[in-house]
């Protein structure tokens, strides 16, 4: 299993492979270790953050946001300029092969876990199935309890 999380000591970005029998991760730029709990894996499936204490976790594509996105932006702008020269078959042969980029990247792309309270994002992880998919509830509920805990700072 691979976890990207954001380290509470330095706030860097801290990319690791996670080994099952493993007891703790160490930031490389500041050694700061978290220690992963008992609880987290069994039988290979994870059940709750290694990270922060949290249970919470949804399924998502293991693919860059912002790729995607600039992937769709490229696809319609490109639509645009032939549109504005009255291309309509290359309009739409852009528009449709974007849109069968999106589909077999969405189908090749394996799905990873990512935890609502802290971000951490996990690759490479069995049983991805027995998380829900991304739910606004949940992540209003931790995004609200992050900034009452940082108000009372």
């Amino acid at each position: 299993m691979n976890v990207t999380y954001s380290c509470a000591q330095c706030g860097r970005t801290v990319r690791a492979d996670v080994a099952p029998d493993a007891d703790s991760l160490a930031c490389p730029q500041c050694q700061a270790e978290v220690a992963l709990p008992a609880d987290a894996l069994s039988g290979g499936q994870l059940n709750r953050c290694l990270i922060c204490p949290s249970t919470d976790l949804f399924v998502r594509k293991a693919f860059p946001q912002r790729l995607g996105v600039t992937i769709v932006a490229v696809g319609i702008l490109a639509s645009c300029v032939t549109w504005y020269f009255a291309e309509v078959v290359a309009t739409f042969a852009i528009l449709f092969a974007t849109a069968l980029v999106d589909v077999v990247l969405y189908l090749i792309v394996p799905d990873a876990l990512m935890c609502y309270r802290c971000g951490a994002l996990y690759r490479r992880t069995e049983g991805t199935g027995d998380h829900g998919p991304f739910n606004l509830e949940t992540h209003e509920r931790h995004r609200q309890q992050a900034a009452r805990m940082a108000g009372q700072e």
